[in-house]
Parts: structure tokens; C-alpha cells; sequence
């Protein structure tokens, strides 16, 4: 198994340096300010020279626009601040492929949308590789998606052109709760959704008498690959 030209197996140092990894959570030491705890993992990540590992930590920092709040301590960190420590965490040593996960969990929008663009800004350099269920980071971030279940790979595709070959496919319809098992015998139901009392509900197909299109958006192929309606297909270059 490889990575580019790195044996995963028999390079595991190497690959090390060339992996940098954001998990959903992490821990930090709360009583100690980003700028040590940076330093500190600096050194682990085999940046010995001080001068040099001032000059990484320095960057990093500003580069995930904490350097003014440096010297905080973590523990008063917001949990978007948090996040972005972790991405400069991640970055230590300039890693070729940047695995996150789930990193807008939590999130207060405003520092969703920060942390968005800084993975859209760090994606120009390297890969990112986002997993995540939230389908808004997907349309806003991701030039290229798959959607994995139990380990297969459903569909794989550039997420507007997967939209766009649901166009004419997707169809709407408001019932009342009690008439949902019957819709369901009847048509490909991909999705249901509560609306002020009421049961808006997508189905996958051609035109169903009694229902209007649908535009289509990211959570209807998502819906509709996880119901089978749409399989596996090649990779879309984007």
C-alpha cells in the first residue's frame, strides 16, 4: 500500500511527515497558552532547533489567526479557536495530505464560516481530505465528494454535478402524517421532513401524479444514494 511514492508499511516516519490529522475532539492542557503547547508538539514533531521552531510556531499561528491570543491559556478557547489550534497542530511539518474530521461540529456559524475559509485556503497547497455528515461543508468546501456506507462506496462524483443529475428526478409533496405509510407503498420515498405540523416528502423517479418538482440539492443525492436509487459511478475530475 502506498501514498504516493511513501510505503505505508515499511515508511511509517515518512509518512508521518507527510500526514497531518484534525480529529472531531482533542484534548489540550487548559492551563497552558497555544504558544507552548505548540512548541511542545513542534518538538515531538522532531523540530529540534528553538530558533527554527519559533519561526514554525510563529507562522502557524498566524496563519490560523491566533497569534494575538497566543499567550491565552487553551481552557479560555472557544471551541472554534480550539479547532483552529488543532488545524495548526495538524500543519507541523508542511504534511502533503490533511485528514479532518467533523471540524465544524459544534460551531457557532460565524466561526464555522472562519474555519471553512481556512480549509479552503489551506486546500490550495495541500489535499484535504474533510469527513463529515454535515452536507453544507460539503456544497460550500469540497470540489470532489464520495459518500461511504459500511465501508462501500455509494456514489463518488463532483457534488454540483451530482446535484445537477438529479434534476428532473427529485419530486415534492406536503401530506399530512397519517398519509405517509401510503406514499410510501406507492413511490420511491428518499426523505421526509416536518414543516410547520405538515410532512414535506421527496421521492426519486419520474413525475408521481400529485407532486411538484423539486429542485434538487446535496441532501437529495445523499438521500438517494443511502435508498439505493442512484449507484456507484466513476470519479468526475474537477
Amino acid at each position: 500500500m502506498h501514498l504516493g511514492e511513501i510505503d505505508v508499511l515499511r515508511q511509517k516516519d515518512e509518512l508521518r511527515r507527510r500526514l497531518g490529522y484534525l480529529p472531531q475532539e482533542f484534548g489540550v492542557y487548559p492551563n497552558v497558552s497555544a504558544e507552548v503547547l505548540l512548541d511542545h508538539f513542534a518538538l515531538l514533531k522532531g523540530i529540534g532547533d528553538r530558533r527554527a521552531r519559533r519561526s514554525v510556531v510563529e507562522a502557524l499561528l498566524r496563519q490560523v489567526n491566533l497569534w494575538d491570543v497566543r499567550r491565552q491559556k487553551l481552557g479560555g478557547y472557544s471551541g472554534g479557536m480550539k479547532q483552529r489550534f488543532g488545524v495548526a497542530v495538524a500543519l507541523l511539518g508542511n504534511p502533503r495530505l490533511l485528514i479532518v474530521d467533523e471540524p465544524t461540529a459544534g460551531l457557532d456559524p460565524a466561526e464555522r464560516v472562519r474555519f471553512l475559509n481556512l480549509l479552503s485556503e489551506l486546500g490550495e497547497n495541500s489535499v484535504v481530505l474533510l469527513s463529515t455528515h454535515i452536507v453544507e461543508d460539503v456544497t460550500e468546501l469540497c470540489t470532489r465528494m464520495a459518500i461511504i456506507d459500511g465501508g462501500e462506496i455509494l456514489l463518488e462524483a463532483a457534488p454540483l454535478e451530482a446535484v445537477e443529475d438529479l434534476r428532473g428526478r427529485i419530486w415534492r409533496r406536503v401530506i399530512a402524517k397519517h398519509e405517509l405509510g401510503d406514499v410510501e407503498r406507492e413511490h420511491a420515498v428518499i426523505s421526509t421532513k416536518l414543516l410547520a405540523g405538515r410532512t414535506v416528502v421527496h421521492v426519486y423517479g419520474d413525475a408521481p401524479p400529485g407532486f411538484e418538482p423539486a429542485e434538487p440539492a446535496l441532501e437529495d443525492v445523499y438521500f438517494s444514494a443511502m435508498a439505493g436509487q442512484i449507484g456507484r459511478r466513476d470519479a468526475v475530475a474537477v
